[in-house]
């Protein structure tokens, strides 16, 4: 037995896509004001065609060396940071859409799902967490928000 074949439409080379420049649609926030520098050589969160998309954030405070004590303090304290983040780019927790959460333990799940409900109410973003092996942090947080003011079509 085979496996099923995806059947992609044929492609035209006559049809140019639409493309807009990417130096036109795209904003990059490379470091949050009192906020902890990042840890490396990327952007904070970029902002494009009505999306934000942030780095992972981490539980510093003003500093990798500078993190709340408690499991539970962490994540609130990575939290606060996302928002810090998102709201530089014209977005807040509110306009959340995808969550990516990677904790370093298993046995964290609960009290993450604990303060991670106390900041997200109601209707919750699509979420994925996962268990890994991180530097230095019990945890990081990314996501994708729409900007402040984007709508989406109606649904059918």
């Amino acid at each position: 037995m085979t496996a099923p074949q995806a059947v992609l439409p044929a492609v035209d080379p006559a049809v140019q896509p639409a493309v807009l420049p990417v130096t036109e649609s795209v904003r990059r926030i490379a470091q949050i004001p009192g906020g902890a520098a990042a840890v490396g050589p990327f952007s904070q969160a970029v902002a494009a065609n009505g999306f934000v998309f942030t780095a992972g954030q981490i539980p510093a405070i003003s500093g990798l060396d500078d993190q709340p004590d408690t499991f539970e303090d962490q994540v609130r304290q990575t939290i606060i940071n996302l928002r810090s983040v998102l709201e530089a780019a014209g977005s807040g927790l509110e306009h959340v859409v995808k969550v990516n959460g990677y904790l370093t333990d298993p046995g964290q799940l609960e009290a993450y799902n604990r303060v991670y409900s106390a900041f997200f109410s109601g209707a919750k973003p699509a979420r994925t967490t996962v268990c890994v092996s991180l530097w230095g942090v019990a945890l990081e947080i990314e996501c994708v928000a729409v900007v402040a003011g984007a709508t989406a079509p109606d649904a059918p």
